[in-house]
């Protein structure tokens, strides 16, 4: 059965943000700003259709996806790229 990641989360720790900004080139006054916020995230997941709304005093954002299909994914701060998250992640984050 596949991981039911319906719900509103909430980011306990972000331990080594701050080097995972600065290697996708996030500049420095938003990697500050960045490392002292704790997002919030709801997340709808219907099939392969994802939604996630990061929640912030500083800056809301959504990525809406489908699972194995690539997408724009708008970063503030640093470059736009495109993403893709394979098909079978929903194992992965079962062992997790």
């Amino acid at each position: 059965m596949p991981v039911d990641l319906n719900g509103y989360w909430k980011m306990i720790s972000n331990d080594n943000f701050e080097e995972y900004l600065k290697a996708l080139d996030v500049n420095v006054a938003i990697r500050k700003i960045a490392t002292l916020l704790k997002p919030d995230k709801d997340i709808t997941h219907d099939g392969d259709h994802i939604v996630i709304k990061t929640l912030s005093t500083f800056k809301n954002y959504n990525m809406d996806f489908y699972v194995g299909k690539e997408f724009e994914e708008d970063l503030s701060g640093a470059e736009s790229w495109r993403s893709c998250l394979p098909a079978g992640f929903q194992e992965d984050l079962r062992r997790l």
